[in-house]
């Protein structure tokens, strides 16, 4: 027997923290909560939802058989409608819905802040109050921020002096079962997928969009359910054995949100109360059009309670690591994809959102002002400025920005002819003008391997052969530059194909040499990279890097240091160019034995062989006096390489 309880819906603390737009915990007071009553045999259960424009409002469900017989009460002062009710028995696992009645509209609607969904063609939200799991990540958790604050006493702090090497991922398609129609489970994905991770030697998954959304086509970035992960893959604790799998084998998982925009489905929060409600009213910033979606409020008080609590939901219930914010430049220009006439600029006269800009500090701040050693990642397109600068030096308080432009610049120069790379050399010397002006994550991502933009390996210019030549030339140069890393599935075995959503990658490619060798090589030069702190100890500032000789555009060689605090550093030499370079000669500042510790042309690698070996550098002491010291060494066609000082052990260092 279930009936509904008559106590009347009051305006509380909460309520009006989320009318605010200060309730960060808003899904704690929205959604359905409750449960057994203490010493009865009896269940209670509160719905919340927030619906101004409406006139009436039911929740309806399978177990009232979608009747609409449980009108809900609204606020006395608010739009936020509220029922409870008591039943003989437990309501876990039922669907349910909002039927909303506008006029003479009436329609029914997931509910926002449910922590499940049903999914693809199924869309009731389900009753969870609760989403038991016994955590076993605690020493993740306390190293964590371990791991990314400098330790005291240090005369030089750098931010983040920690190795960052991300693996982006979408589940579906990451691997499938021999029939290619089921996807695996939470639980599957996070065991096989972190033996791999541990094996290839990255620190992070990305995961692109877990929350439910209903159509595999938007690759998860159109979202309806924002506190549900998605039923695709199992249960919302099957979710969180992914994350404590990840963090148990010191792996760290990062989150693609949407914060930008969201689906016209029916179900979903699209005129969710018959009028626009989440999203923008005026038909100036209403919508995207390009995207076919809704932009959201941000500059409505319970749109922000609705967003933060978001992003704070998944660090504090989920424990994730980092959120990589997606489509930052759509929200902060008031004409992006907007044709002159569709937009008004804002009162100052521009085409910034100031809303936007304010929302991502005041999100930020909530973020960080929780969790100080969490990931905030800005996928931002545009050369605004100081978009991971703090809140309170007028920042809008990110720690990371994707590089996007180091990305565009990067497969413009492996796309053409190596004949004409000596006028586009500025492209590699390029992005140090800029590096430091940000926190940088320098991205291989999904976005540049759909599209007809074709996948990494497929961009390079030239023969088969040296298409894997020049990529593992370029995968040094990635892995050596200032900033850290991404890279999307399937690059680091050199798939051809653009990915697609629906199938696997194409895993069978490892059984050709090539494609084996291009896997040995990324797992390789990843290890190295985590293995030497002077790739990544200093990634924000020039005490990390220094050029030997960025000017060598007509033989199309490329030289640089990088370098860690304690002095010690790893020297990078890159041939561009089909062309045998001999006799290349670099000024380094120490004189002694170099050793040869990464070269492209490996046979284990795919390449011919060809090897330094220990190089020892010639002193030359000049007309006045001062000392150099050169290196003299030769570069097969399309390579690279990297140099070490060998130190040399003092009598009594011990073996």
């Amino acid at each position: 027997m279930i009936y509904k309880s008559e106590q009347t819906n009051k305006d509380d603390l909460a309520g009006y923290l989320f009318h605010q737009g200060t309730n960060f915990a808003s899904y704690e007071y929205l959604g359905v909560h409750g449960g057994k009553m203490p010493e009865s045999e009896e269940y209670i259960y509160t719905f919340r939802v927030w619906a101004p424009n409406a006139d009436r409002v039911y929740t309806v469900g399978d177990f009232s058989d979608w009747n609409w017989e449980y009108q809900m009460n609204r606020g006395e002062n608010s739009g936020v409608w509220e029922l409870t009710i008591v039943s003989d028995r437990s309501l876990e696992g039922s669907f349910y819905k909002y039927a909303i009645v506008r006029g003479e509209r009436a329609f029914l609607k997931a509910d926002p802040y449910a922590l499940s969904q049903q999914t693809l063609q199924n869309t009731a939200s389900v009753i969870r109050t609760e989403i038991p799991y016994e955590w076993g990540d605690a020493a993740w958790i306390r190293e964590r921020r371990k791991k990314v604050f400098p330790k005291p006493g240090k005369k030089k702090q750098h931010y983040f002096s920690v190795p960052m090497n991300i693996y982006e991922v979408h589940l579906g398609s990451w691997y499938k079962e021999s029939d290619g129609a089921h996807y695996l489970g939470y639980r599957e994905y996070a065991d096989r997928l972190a033996l791999y991770l541990l094996e290839m030697g990255y620190t992070h998954v990305e995961l692109m969009p877990i929350m439910e959304h209903p159509y595999d086509g938007s690759w998860g970035y159109q979202i309806t359910g924002y506190y549900a992960p998605t039923a695709r893959y199992g249960s919302p604790e099957d979710f969180k054995y992914f994350v404590d799998t990840m963090h148990k084998a010191g792996l760290g998982v990062i989150l693609d949100w949407v914060p930008a925009h969201f689906p016209k489905d029916a179900h979903g929060l699209y005129e969710f109360d018959g009028a626009p409600l989440y999203e923008y009213q005026g038909m100036d910033r209403m919508e995207h059009k390009g995207w076919g979606t809704r932009c959201f409020d941000v500059g409505r008080t319970e749109v922000q309670s609705f967003l933060v609590s978001n992003a704070l939901f998944w660090f504090r219930e989920y424990h994730v690591d980092g959120l990589r914010v997606d489509a930052v430049a759509s929200m902060l220009y008031l004409d992006y994809d907007r044709a002159p006439g569709e937009w008004i600029p804002n009162a100052e006269g521009n085409n910034h959102n100031l809303e936007a800009i304010a929302f991502f500090q005041k999100l930020n701040t909530a973020v960080f002002g929780e969790f100080p050693e969490a990931l905030m990642i800005a996928e931002e397109s545009t050369a605004w400025p100081m978009i991971t600068k703090p809140v309170y030096d007028g920042g809008l308080g990110f720690n990371f920005k994707w590089n996007m432009g180091f990305s565009n610049d990067m497969f413009e120069y492996l796309a053409a002819d190596p004949i004409y790379r000596r006028w586009m050399h500025t492209k590699l010397t390029f992005p140090l003008v800029y590096a430091f002006s940000e926190n940088y994550i320098l991205p291989i991502s999904h976005d540049e391997v759909v599209h007809g933009k074709k996948s990494l390996v497929d961009k390079v210019f030239g023969s088969y052969e040296d298409k894997f030549r020049t990529m593992r030339t370029f995968m040094v140069y990635f892995m050596t530059m200032p900033g850290k890393k991404l890279t999307f599935m399937g690059t680091e075995f050199a798939q051809f194909c653009e990915w697609d959503y629906g199938n696997s990658l194409e895993w069978f490619l490892l059984r050709y040499p090539r494609h084996a060798q291009m896997k040995e090589f990324v797992k390789t030069l990843n290890h190295l990279y985590l293995e030497n702190s002077s790739l990544w100890e200093i990634d924000d500032g020039w005490d990390g890097f220094s050029w030997i000789d960025p000017n060598n555009a007509e033989e199309g060689v490329l030289s640089y240091r990088r370098m860690n605090s304690a002095g010690k550093e790893v020297i990078a030499v890159l041939n561009f160019v089909p062309v045998q370079r001999e006799g290349v000669v670099l000024c380094v500042p120490k004189g002694g034995d170099y050793e040869e510790i990464l070269s492209t042309d490996a046979v284990s690698f795919g390449g011919e062989g060809f090897e330094n070996g220990v190089v020892k550098t010639k002193k030359v002491i000049g007309e006045d006096g001062t000392i150099k010291h050169f290196l003299s060494l030769s570069l097969p066609p399309l390579s690279g390489i990297l140099l070490r000082k060998v130190l040399v052990k003092r009598k009594g260092d011990g073996n």
